[in-house]
């Protein structure tokens, strides 16, 4: 008997028995080895904080269950192929499935892991992807002087990415001061708000707070443009849009991962950029935590209430 994690009510999650159905001809059978708990999309989920009007919206590839539960959330899995077509099997694969040991799932819903990429580190491809989409939404020129507002898992992946345009400047920016860390091993300069260089041509910002947004705006040179990344859930946010907003003809433009940002692209073509992407170690910085499947209903609200401090929660199904 396979196991899932759900959230049984605001705040309160539990494992539950699952029985997966029989694969089809076009069915792949994946046993998981790791999957990933992004903080802040799934912290929302865990409290309960997805406004109604956007239920259908924040609804996960495989999702069980309704907002605010019991609900079977998830979107980061990487697993190993038991049974399946013959061009799969036995291959480590990522999916877009929840935290489960085992699952079944048309073939067609997972995508195979390059040999460069450690099946641990995987887990990430779906940051990394909505990090490429903002970068094709951003259109970053030779040059920039760049700011990334927010050092959680998107903002550090968007940074690190900006920063392999040539002779870009760019910072990631963050209120909590260890962050520094993390942003010498991407290979990004760090600051605070308050030391951030200004006069920005492009401020990415992904830090889910109005003061983050304000100087975000603060930061740019005239022209110079916001790319709004941050998922509110049911808060109100104010907007500064007086003072010289309109003289210095700013811009807030938003970006998600929802549909592919280039025409020319699929979202299989997308996802197959941010595996690519993840052979670079650096990414691994991302991964702060880690915990064993079992454990997840005691560890989740730590993370909620900030006693555990992660950018990725790595969960792994198999003793290490």
């Amino acid at each position: 008997m396979e196991q899932a994690f759900w959230v049984q009510s605001p705040g309160t999650g539990q494992l539950r028995e699952e029985v997966l159905p029989e694969p089809g001809p076009d069915d792949v059978l994946v046993r998981t080895l790791y999957s990933g708990v992004s903080r802040g999309t799934e912290t929302l989920v865990f409290r309960g904080g997805v406004p109604a009007s956007q239920h259908d919206v924040m609804r996960a590839p495989f999702q069980e269950g309704e907002f605010a539960g019991p609900v079977k959330y998830g979107y980061l899995n990487v697993g190993v192929v038991e049974r399946g077509p013959a061009h799969l099997a036995g291959k480590t694969v990522f999916c877009l499935y929840p935290h489960q040991t085992a699952y079944v799932v048309p073939a067609a819903a997972v995508t195979p892991v390059p040999d460069a990429v450690p099946a641990g580190r995987a887990i990430l491809a779906g940051t990394v992807e909505t990090a490429v989409n903002a970068v094709w939404d951003a259109r970053p020129r030779l040059g920039d002087r760049i700011a990334v507002i927010g050092a959680g898992m998107v903002g550090c992946s968007v940074a690190k990415l900006l920063s392999g345009f040539p002779a870009t400047r760019v910072q990631l920016i963050d209120v909590d001061e260890s962050k520094a860390e993390i942003a010498d091993a991407l290979g990004v300069g760090f600051s605070t708000p308050g030391e951030a260089l200004g006069d920005c041509d492009l401020v990415v910002h992904a830090s889910a707070s109005e003061a983050g947004l304000a100087r975000a705006l603060e930061l740019l040179a005239p022209a110079g443009e916001v790319l709004e990344l941050s998922w509110y859930g049911d808060r109100r946010v104010s907007v500064p849009l007086g003072e010289n907003f309109h003289s210095r003809r700013l811009v807030i433009r938003s970006s998600q991962v929802g549909t592919v940002a280039r025409p020319d692209r699929s979202y299989a073509q997308r996802l197959g950029v941010a595996l690519d992407l993840l052979a670079d170690p650096a990414f691994e910085a991302l991964v702060s935590a880690e915990c064993m499947f079992e454990d997840l209903p005691s560890v989740l609200p730590q993370l909620v209430a900030n006693e555990l401090s992660a950018l990725c929660l790595r969960v792994m199904y198999q003793p290490q």
